[in-house]
């Protein structure tokens, strides 16, 4: 098991949510913020919050006393840091701040200590410019709620040590986290594709095609309804390469200047590479195993929709 003892350094909604993750899978919980009082504030927080959702069913009956055994309030960054193994800075988005937080941590930790950044966008190469040692420094991309979202961006910057993302990714294997090795760029993976797809849906909007109202049903009841089994490349290869070369040329015939049928596409549309129906695409699913994927389809969107049916419609206003 990765290192018994860790900290969290920012108490708010993510700083609190992954030092309730640590806590379940076992780990011992240094809980720091601006001072002691905010931190001990945030430890009761987290631990009024487990209880509710064990009583709702989501967090383990007994969680609520793991985690106040296992999270203590520190008095400082100094001594949330001082013995832990690894430590995960979760305070706001704002550069200076996590500069300034990080070359604190890194001062007072010990030298083979693993540091982590919740950073959502900002490049990791530019956090470890304050980092001492940075070797040992990565970026560790929680969702929010981090309690609920099982996929977490790890991020290392040049020169992070090979060893230091394997144990990043074991450490988020054992707290039942997927840790996904992905490499350093302004808004990683996640939000680049998320403010994407936020910025035609708003153009669409400002366009008067749909109100937000409209576009959200649409995306949830649709291709987002595929995308808790299905990430863009499966389904496009399940849709048909060819298929999706043709859409991008009537796409780009009205909107040139947003829409361009990506290389790689249009290279494997020239090689044969069609996706399941040829057995080779992005992904190589043989032919034979359509069968598995068409059932395994089926059975998921069903079961989607039941789930669906009995939460209702989110609790959303237009």
């Amino acid at each position: 098991m990765v290192t018994s003892h860790t900290a969290v350094v920012g108490s708010g909604y993510m700083g609190g949510g992954i030092a309730q993750v640590l806590a379940l899978s076992g780990r011992n919980v240094a809980l720091a913020d601006v001072d002691a009082d905010t931190a001990a504030a945030s430890r009761r927080r987290i631990i009024a919050e487990a209880d509710d959702y064990a009583s709702r069913g989501l967090f383990p009956a007994d969680a609520a006393s793991r985690i106040a055994e296992r999270v203590r309030a520190a008095e400082s960054i100094e001594d949330a840091v001082a013995s832990a193994g690894v430590v995960e800075e979760a305070v706001p988005e704002i550069l200076e701040l996590k500069s300034e937080t990080l070359s604190r941590i890194s001062a007072a930790c010990a030298p083979d200590a693993i540091i982590g950044s919740n950073t959502s966008t900002i490049a990791i190469g530019v956090l470890a410019e304050a980092v001492h040692l940075p070797e040992r420094f990565l970026g560790v991309h929680f969702s929010n709620p981090a309690p609920f979202i099982p996929g977490v961006e790890v991020i290392p910057h040049e020169t992070t040590r090979k060893d230091v993302v394997e144990a990043v990714v074991t450490l988020l294997g054992e707290c039942g986290k997927t840790g996904v090795p992905i490499k350093d760029v302004t808004g990683f993976v996640l939000n680049r594709l998320q403010y994407a797809l936020f910025g035609e849906a708003s153009r669409l909007v400002e366009e008067g095609v749909a109100t937000a109202e409209q576009v959200d049903l649409i995306t949830r009841t649709t291709f987002g309804f595929r995308l808790p089994f299905f990430g863009p490349f499966a389904i496009a290869d399940i849709a048909g390469l060819d298929v999706y070369r043709f859409c991008y040329g009537s796409l780009h015939d009205a909107y040139p200047d947003r829409y361009t049928a990506p290389a790689s596409l249009v290279e494997h549309v020239e090689r044969g590479e069609k996706g399941v129906k040829t057995g080779r695409g992005y992904l190589a699913t043989p032919t034979e195993r359509t069968g598995d994927l068409t059932a395994y389809r089926d059975e998921a969107y069903a079961a989607l929709a039941a789930l669906l049916a009995r939460l209702g419609p989110p609790p959303v206003a237009y």
